[in-house]
């Protein structure tokens, strides 16, 4: 008798140990196209027939700090959350900023003046002449972007807003219109002021004019900071290289040196405004575009970042090379055409990758949320994380929505990326120092199933992940 209870006890005990969690603790989410947002239970356990992603990471080999990550309160994007009852446009802002359940944006873009998800053209001073600015005006943000920031604020206090313009106001122009590009099925620009040349200013680059912009940045400022809003910065010039059918203005780069150093720096100086200036958007992959602004005279004093989208890819790296301090944003994540499918996320995935392993502190969704045709006003269809069906009044929440999340709803604000070794083509990697864990986004670009292992240090974790799957996996170490 006395044998058999030894025997029960170490079956038992046997039992228990086999059932054990493991040691370790890991959270873990995983995105397929069919399966979007399904949290995995981690086991540890490794199953030997995969083939092998080996990931080493080692906590001591920190690079850039991250900002965060955020999208664009554009007008369009509020018209589009208008749809829908107030419950259901409560829940799909809850699921962008809510810090506890939500993609936890918080650093979001919004436009000075009209950019392509405008309703219609507009600027804050359309008065021809008012050097003075005695006519400037954000009442038209009153209707749109203020509302839909301030929701956003609601949700999340800690949401920090920067501005770009698309276009200044049309005055300030050779052309004295909005757009660069004629196109007489969605504006009026005469063909003989239309132009995709580059680097030559449309802008007027004469003193009062400089002046005058540099005035109209100032006042915008300070118009948001009394509606009770604080822009955290101002990119100077959206894509200053790129002649657009909608709102768009191309800049010689030393004419935007010019402008930073001798007008908009000193005014925001003289004005005790704490905004930050940064050199943003740049579109091109020349580094020289971004050298010759920041190289004059004393620009780079101001400067206190600059942002990158569409091919300004091409440039991060050097750019990094050439100015290591530089804090550094990707802008505008790439819009899909209005795709919304599985392969826009793929895509995404490969420019989150190359930016954040090129230095960037930040990563940018370009529009949140439209309606199911995507389109602007000037006629190009793009994508949005949750799309609404003018119709039906469908909420559909997109493959790029999930991945935004694996990201940003776990790489928290003072994170640092972690340079990976091993089989990292599809890894990134981020170490939160507050709450010590380590977090791992990796796409497994197979049909197959595979075997992820990571080491961190004397840590190894072990997930079998599914054939073209996004996982992030939350180590607490």
């Amino acid at each position: 008798m006395k044998v058999f209870k030894i025997a029960v006890i170490f079956v038992l005990l046997a039992s228990y140990s086999c059932k054990q969690e493991p040691e370790i603790k890991v959270d873990w989410v995983s995105s397929t196209n069919d399966d979007l947002w399904e949290t995995k239970v981690y086991t540890g356990t490794s199953e030997g027939e995969l083939a092998k992603i080996t990931i080493n990471l080692d906590l001591s080999k920190k690079q850039q700090t991250i900002d965060g990550f955020g999208g664009c309160f554009n007008e369009l994007g509020w018209e589009a959350l208008n749809m829908v009852t107030p419950e259901e446009k409560q829940q799909i802002l809850n699921d962008f900023f809510d810090t506890d359940s939500g993609c936890k944006f918080n650093i979001c873009r919004m436009p000075i003046g009209a950019n392509d998800y405008a309703v219609n053209w507009y600027s804050h001073n359309e008065t021809d002449g008012d050097f003075a600015m005695e006519n400037f005006s954000i009442d038209r943000d009153k209707e749109r972007l203020i509302p839909y920031i301030k929701e956003a604020q609601k949700i999340n206090p800690e949401v920090e807003v920067w501005a770009s313009p698309w276009c200044p106001p049309s005055w300030m122009k050779h052309s004295k219109h909005y757009a660069c590009k004629s196109n007489p099925e969605f504006n009026d620009l005469p063909e003989e002021w239309s132009s995709t040349e580059e680097l030559v200013s449309r802008f007027i680059t004469e003193p009062e004019y400089f002046e005058a912009y540099a005035l109209y940045f100032a006042k915008f400022v300070k118009a948001y900071e009394e509606a009770g809003i604080d822009i955290s910065a101002v990119h100077v010039q959206n894509e200053p290289n790129s002649a657009q059918n909608f709102p768009s203005c191309v800049w010689k780069p030393q004419d935007l040196g010019i402008f930073i150093a001798d007008y908009l720096g000193p005014k925001f100086k003289s004005e005790n405004l704490d905004t930050e200036i940064w050199l943003g958007t740049v579109e091109r992959p020349q580094l020289e575009r971004v050298t010759d602004v920041i190289e004059y005279k004393n620009a780079k004093e101001y400067v206190d970042g600059i942002g990158f989208q569409w091919a300004g890819k091409g440039a991060i790296k050097a750019v990094h090379a050439t100015y290591p301090e530089m804090r550094l944003m990707q802008t505008e994540t790439e819009c899909g055409d209005g795709s919304n499918d599985w392969k826009a996320a793929e895509h995404t995935f490969g420019l989150m990758k190359h930016y954040f392993e090129n230095g960037a502190n930040s990563y940018m969704y370009w529009n949140m949320v439209l309606d199911e045709t995507g389109k602007s006003q000037w006629g190009w269809k793009q994508n949005s994380m949750i799309s609404i069906d003018s119709k039906t009044k469908a909420i559909v929440y997109n493959p790029e929505f999930y991945l935004m999340k694996h990201l940003s709803a776990y790489v928290a604000p003072g994170s640092v990326k972690l340079l990976a070794a091993g089989d990292v083509a599809n890894t990134i990697a981020f170490y939160n120092e507050a709450d010590k864990t380590v977090v791992v986004l990796t796409y497994n670009d197979t049909d197959e199933r595979q075997e992820l292992n990571v080491t961190i240090g004397e840590e190894v974790v072990k997930a079998a992940i599914e054939g073209k799957s996004f996982n992030t996996l939350v180590v607490s170490i």
